[in-house]
Order: structure tokens, then sequence, then C-alpha cells
């Protein structure tokens, strides 16, 4: 029995109901969630040795909303559904709460932890990075693998920073 991989040569059931508008919005998406991934992980990776790094690459981060954004509104307007919705919305949240807390208040809720604001911040954080690349697992099951293996760098990353007492 064959497996559908879900790439263009096989549109699967989710390709074939989004028209090209919703795919290059889903695509767009897709680099969102992998730019995400690496920036933080980059960030975690250079927090022991080199912080001031980290608030560089969180502008660049929320720069990202920007196109997560656009297709969301290419994704709202061909009612593509709530599982391609979910992902940039969540991202956006959490973009508004890192710039309000990071950047504009410069609260630091890392070190002492500040549950009411870590809870929600790392909640829409890797809510969104979820959220952001499940749609893609029914329409280019390779592309969701590259998402699982640069998540998975951002993991080990956070736990390598963790590992050497930063948060």
């Amino acid at each position: 029995m064959a497996t559908h991989t879900g790439t263009r040569s096989e549109p699967g059931p989710a390709s074939s109901s989004l028209g090209s508008d919703e795919l290059r919005a889903a695509g767009t998406i897709w680099l969102v969630v992998n730019a995400v991934n690496l920036l933080q992980a980059a960030g975690f990776a250079t927090r022991p040795s080199a912080p001031e790094v980290n608030p560089a690459l969180g502008l660049v981060i929320a720069a990202l909303a920007l196109p997560a954004t656009w297709a969301l509104v290419i994704l709202v307007r061909a009612r593509a559904g709530w599982r391609h919705y979910a992902g940039p919305l969540a991202f956006d949240g959490f973009v508004v709460l890192m710039l309000a807390v990071d950047h504009v208040a410069r609260v630091e809720w890392r070190d002492p932890v500040v549950p009411t604001i870590q809870v929600p911040y790392l909640l829409l954080f890797f809510g969104s990075i979820l959220l952001m690349g499940l749609p893609m697992f029914r329409i280019d099951r390779r592309r969701w693998l590259v998402t699982v293996v640069t998540t998975g760098l951002l993991l080990a990353t956070m736990l390598y920073a963790l590992s050497m007492g930063v948060s």
C-alpha cells in the first residue's frame, strides 16, 4: 500500500483543497516557523557566551510576524480552517507579548522567574511553533520533517543553555 507524502507531485487531501495562493501562504508560514526555530536556536546557543545577541534575534523574530500575518489574512479569506489560523494567531500573540515585556517594559522575568509572564510567554511561543508546523504534515511531509528537525535543534540548544545555567 502506497503512503501519501503530500508533495506537489502527489497532491493529498489538504493540498488539493487549497488553491495556489493558500499553498503559498502555508509555505510562508512554514518558512516563518523554521526561521523562528533557527533564530531562537542561535539565541539559546549564544546566550551563555554572548547574551547581547538574543535581543537582536528577538527583533528579527518579531519581524517575522509580518509575513505570518500576511499569510494568515490569505488563509482567513480563503476560509482554510482553524488549523491554518491557529499558528499564526498564536505567533502574533507571542510577538505582541515579547515586544511588550522584553523591549517596551523591559521586565526581567527569566531570573528571577515571574510565572505570570513566563507561562503565557512559553505557551504562546511553543504553541505557535507546534500550530504553525502542524498543517504542513498534511500538505508536504518532507517539509514537515524539516520543521521537526529545526524544532529538535531549538530544543537541544535550549537544553544546552539551561545546562549552562542560563534561562
